[in-house]
């Protein structure tokens, strides 16, 4: 199915939201997926696991790669400043790696460089009219939407292929997001799902770190006789909901097993994971930085208690934080505050523990951002900044305020990627498109996935058709990002 990107983007997303939902309907109804042959009529190789679990810190909006892993030229704000001649509006500073040089403002991370490969060329493809939710549910699933099926998050596949690490612990969590109450949640809730695999497979969301202990705990006021009576009568509900006759055998077990997983970790010792008030006030203190940092917290004591993969989130909501229409500048000087000092103690922390090597931390965003270009060079889609200056007049002016899809950086810690390696290369001109090992939406997922021991070209059977982990099963690992 294809969008229109001609049409006002108003009906364009209003007609995205209906081919979602409509996907998703349709996976209420599908049958068990079933793991097939490769193409070749042999068993698919699995590579060996460089780790055993993943944590994706999702940079919700369009991270501005020349404002953060990738420096330009820098030239501070002044009235009079041609737009043209901005590229980076934070100076370079060294981190801990000859060579590799990264934004002011991001002085912690810069210290644990040694710890990781900077990627810097991943690319993502002109998808006509750059919605955010579109280019989110394709990195998110690797599939650009719409689709005819509900796509799994890549969350969803590990927890699938890999199964638990601990039986009593979810095996994909989200953290930082909510998906009621803010703008575009029907597009979010989209990919934010296991799809075809089923409820089992699907994110434990904690909108709100500081409040995940209340999750795993009965509501306030009730026993645990009382807790599990109302538990039997919901599960008698579901068997007798009128959307027995719209789902599946295959789903509705699904949705059961993951409410049995659920009523066990209540009364399990894990949960104390969940209560990121137990950590010593110091190291907490090093978390405290918001929600994003608290939620870098939560995630590691997920991790320690067994979860297989995590997503930490800034959050997006449509002109809020990394979505910087306005006052980039600004809004990112207050990003850095929030992501440096969490983001560098989880590496700090996890290698401390011991758990760095087998747990592969990720750091992207949909897209990066250009002060001039919408899209990437020969790009026919529409241009959404309301900022449409030559020169600037005023400081909420001085910032990246475009979609740009030609070179983005992405962070990888640990999980068996080389330490202080630099991975590609984009033009340190406009256009500041990657010019050297173009790394795909595709390739990066074959990446991932490869560290983590499952195979790009792993399918699965749904209503009689193959559905690869990475599109068609054609992605490649990058292997020269692993030690």
């Amino acid at each position: 199915m294809e969008i229109d990107s001609s049409l006002p983007e108003h009906i364009v997303r209003r007609d995205f939201i209906k081919k979602l939902a409509a996907a998703s309907t349709a996976a209420w109804m599908t049958g068990e997926p079933r793991a097939i042959w490769g193409k070749t009529g042999e068993s698919v190789t699995h590579p060996p696991a460089k780790a055993d679990a993943c944590i994706l810190l999702w940079m919700a909006g369009g991270m501005a790669a020349p404002d953060t892993f990738d420096p330009k030229g820098y030239l501070p704000f002044e009235k009079g400043l041609e737009v043209k001649k901005m590229l980076s509006t934070f100076p370079a500073i060294q981190t801990s790696v000859d060579g590799i040089k990264i934004c002011q403002g991001l002085e912690n991370i810069a210290q644990v460089m040694d710890r990781g490969t900077l990627i810097r060329s991943a690319v993502q493809p002109d998808l006509g009219s750059i919605l955010h939710s579109r280019h989110q549910y394709h990195w998110h699933t690797g599939y650009v939407p719409p689709q005819t099926v509900a796509c799994p998050h890549i969350g969803a596949w590990m927890a699938k292929v890999l199964g638990p690490r601990n039986s009593v612990m979810p095996p994909f969590v989200n953290i930082g997001q909510r998906l009621e109450g803010v703008g575009e949640s029907e597009e979010l809730k989209a990919f934010t799902t296991a799809g075809f695999f089923g409820s089992e497979f699907g994110p434990m969301n904690l909108p709100y770190p500081e409040e995940a202990a209340q999750s795993v705990k009965p509501p306030k006021g009730m026993d645990a006789q009382r807790f599990a009576n109302r538990d039997k009568l919901f599960r008698k509900l579901v068997d007798q909901s009128p959307n027995r006759e719209i789902m599946s055998d295959y789903q509705q077990q699904s949705m059961l097993r993951s409410m049995d997983n659920a009523y066990r970790l209540l009364s399990a010792k894990e949960r104390d994971a969940f209560d990121i008030t137990l950590e010593p006030k110091e190291s907490y203190a090093k978390y405290d930085t918001g929600r994003f940092g608290r939620g870098c917290l939560l995630a590691r004591r997920l991790i320690e208690a067994g979860t297989r993969f995590v997503e930490v989130t800034t959050e997006y909501v449509p002109f809020f934080q990394w979505d910087t229409h306005k006052d980039g500048h600004s809004t990112v000087d207050k990003l850095h505050k929030e992501i440096d000092l969490p983001i560098a103690q989880l590496v700090r922390d996890l290698e401390a523990k011991g758990l760095l090597d087998r747990t592969l931390i990720v750091i992207a965003s949909e897209f990066s951002r250009d002060a001039l270009m919408e899209g990437k060079p020969g790009s026919t889609a529409n241009d959404q900044t309301t900022f449409k200056v030559d020169t600037l007049t005023e400081m909420k002016h001085y910032g990246l305020h475009r979609h740009f899809t030609g070179g983005t950086s992405v962070v990888m810690f640990g999980g068996g990627v080389k330490k202080g390696h630099l991975y590609g290369e984009t033009a340190d001109e406009r256009p500041l498109i990657a010019t050297k090992n173009p790394v795909s939406v595709m390739d990066l997922h074959a990446t991932i996935m490869t560290a983590l021991g499952i195979s790009p070209k792993t399918e699965f059977s749904i209503e009689g058709r193959p559905f690869y982990v990475t599109e068609d099963g054609k992605g490649k690992a990058v292997m020269d990002v692993f030690a």
